[in-house]
């Protein structure tokens, strides 16, 4: 009898190992990034069709950019796992804790790419599929392994693969790239300086005790956030040519790339001041406001071509 009835208690532990096994895997892709990254990739494809591109293609590449970013973030904790362990904000991963083995963690991670790069070939263009494969390799092993650790500018070099599902995703549509996809990829390339360097200094502590030469380490913060409002005022003068290379989009892009923009900037600027004037100098408000603006850059985006 008490065998019998400890049966449903045995099956509710393994349902609750499961899941969490499930979730652990899961929380190696980096969802919230993933999600990010993944917002600019559907307006990049709608801009490359003039409306909606169907919903098969879209599904592809959306999956299939979800599966090779969640690779390159996966290989990424991977390699990391060591300083992994010496950071507050990280120790808790997967793999420093103990709950995936280092071994499974990197074949989960190559899994990915390798059905990633499959479903992109199969359903999207050779050069999207090409350029996701590129965007992997230059996340997980440039930046990763090769630059984080050597060099302050490790952020910018991060930043190219950062912005390549805009890319992929005009490429999945045309099988080319043109002017439009080069200016968002520009937009979203000179965005992520401010977005990261202000996530980087809540964290420069933990970057500090890992030995991982951030440019918010390396550099007084002034200097960080003199760079910030330089990169910022870049993301706005960068997002001023959306309009003027791409005839479909009307006012709506031009309110938004103008409004959006003077915000991003006048954020840069105060969390400068905030510096400067000696006082809790909150990054993370400049960092909240940046997934703020690129949101809602793409919903504008999204919205005049639907317009």
């Amino acid at each position: 009898m008490t065998a019998i009835s400890d049966r449903p208690v045995d099956r509710a532990r393994t349902a609750r190992s499961t899941r969490a096994t499930v979730g652990a895997y899961v929380s190696l892709t980096k969802p919230k990034l993933v999600e990010l990254l993944l917002v600019t990739t559907l307006p990049a494809m709608m801009l490359a069709a003039g409306g909606w591109p169907g919903t098969g293609l879209v599904v592809a590449t959306l999956v299939g950019g979800m599966l090779a970013a969640g690779a390159a973030n996966t290989i990424n904790c991977w390699y990391d796992r060591d300083i992994d362990r010496l950071m507050s904000r990280t120790r808790d991963r997967p793999i420093p804790s103990g709950v995936i083995e280092p071994r499974a963690a990197l074949t989960f991670g190559v899994l990915l790419a390798w059905v990633a790069l499959v479903l992109l070939g199969l359903f999207t263009t050779p050069l999207a599929t090409a350029l996701a494969a590129a965007a992997v390799l230059a996340y997980s092993v440039l930046y990763t392994m090769v630059l984080k650790r050597r060099t302050h500018h490790n952020t910018v070099f991060g930043g190219l693969p950062g912005a390549a599902p805009v890319l992929i995703g005009w490429a999945a549509v045309t099988g080319s790239l043109d002017w439009p996809a080069l200016v968002f990829f520009g937009i979203v390339f000179c965005w992520q300086m401010p977005h990261f360097w202000a996530l980087a200094s809540r964290f420069r502590y933990d970057y500090f005790r890992a030995g991982v030469p951030m440019l918010s380490v390396v550099a007084g913060p002034v200097s960080v956030g003199r760079q910030s409002v330089a990169w910022a005022w870049g993301t706005l003068g960068t997002s001023l040519l959306m309009a003027p290379v791409t005839p479909q989009l009307g006012w709506t892009t031009g309110i938004a790339t103008l409004g959006l923009g003077a915000w991003y900037v006048a954020e840069s600027h105060a969390w400068l001041g905030r510096i400067k004037a000696g006082v809790p100098d909150r990054p993370m408000r400049l960092f909240s406001v940046s997934i703020t603006y690129m949101t809602l850059l793409s919903i504008a985006l999204v919205v005049d071509v639907l317009l």
